[in-house]
């Protein structure tokens, strides 16, 4: 089985633990492919938690949660030296950070010094305890769910932490047909009973592998540096999108055609993670989140520029 239907499996599989969610699943796909970071931003309940862990299943991943509260503190996260008296020296004790699939549950209920634990893993794939260096397990990545800003014992996450994040996504509620399914299955057992792994280590590596090979014309880079910087021209912006986000756009666009089967990238593939991959990292000037939202700046930026013909 090549690549491409090996990520078709892999949906699939998901699919039996999350109903009526097939986009959200593909840009989960798609980011895991580009190498990043995805933050949910839902309500409570409404199966974050449960797309993790299905994902991790399906790609037979190490995986690690953390229910963040306020009294989770840095150690927790990237581990901490205890005295071994036996030894006479300092031994690392791993934190949880050390798997392939973290998933950071209501990160932003945790203290911004918590918060910051991640920033490290997160860009360089390491962490630091002690002064000592140690690489976190490969593949990794972190999915992190946060609940509306706004809502009890919450925190805005800092910008520099949203810029990590390759997605934000929303799930939102399932219809009522999709609720029937749900209450259906449940009825024979757990959502994640029917789960199986459908691909290795290596194997998802050769998958990224194939998706980095997807192809970006001239035409479609230039597409998305004027996307980008539209943003960063937009009067009721204080910050457009950074570089960062430059190459995640192109990233996951790859990703994108990768899995619609193509070896090059369209126009199309860019304008399917626009908003997504860049509302978050957009920040509004002072005064402004009353008249307008990011995610219509974003909108309105694809409506603004014209997109390339690629034949």
């Amino acid at each position: 089985m090549n690549e491409r239907n090996l990520a078709s499996e892999v949906v699939t599989e998901v699919k039996k633990a999350i109903v009526g969610k097939d986009p959200v699943l593909v840009k989960v796909l798609a980011a895991i492919l580009a190498r990043g970071h995805i933050l949910l931003e839902d309500i409570p309940g409404v199966g974050k938690t449960t797309l993790a862990l299905a994902f991790a299943k399906a790609l037979n991943l190490q995986f690690s949660r953390v229910q963040f509260t306020p009294d989770v503190m840095p150690s927790d996260i990237t581990g901490f030296s205890i005295y071994n008296k036996e030894t006479g020296k300092m031994t690392y004790q791993p934190g949880a950070i050390m798997c392939n699939l973290f998933l950071a549950d209501e990160l932003n209920r945790a203290t911004s010094r918590t918060q910051s634990a991640l920033l490290e893993a997160m860009e360089e794939s390491q962490v630091t305890v002690d002064g000592v260096t140690r690489p976190v397990p490969q593949p990794f990545m972190v999915i992190a769910t946060q609940n509306p800003v706004g809502a009890s014992g919450t925190q805005k996450l800092p910008d520099s932490q949203l810029d990590r994040f390759l997605l934000r996504l929303s799930m939102g509620y399932p219809s009522e047909a999709e609720e029937l399914e749900m209450l259906r299955r449940r009825q024979y057992g757990q959502a994640m009973e029917g789960v199986r792994q459908v691909v290795d280590r290596d194997a998802l590596e050769q998958m990224r592998q194939a998706a980095d090979r997807v192809h970006v014309s001239e035409a479609v880079m230039q597409y998305i540096i004027r996307l980008v910087n539209a943003t960063r021209k937009h009067p009721q912006l204080l910050q457009g999108a950074s570089p960062r986000a430059t190459l995640a756009v192109t990233g996951l666009s790859r990703a994108v055609a990768f899995l619609r089967a193509r070896d090059y990238v369209v126009p199309e593939d860019v304008q399917a993670i626009w908003v997504d991959a860049v509302a978050h990292r957009l920040l509004l000037v002072p005064g402004a989140e009353r008249s307008v939202d990011v995610q219509e700046i974003a909108r309105a930026a694809l409506q603004s520029v014209d997109a390339p013909r690629i034949r």
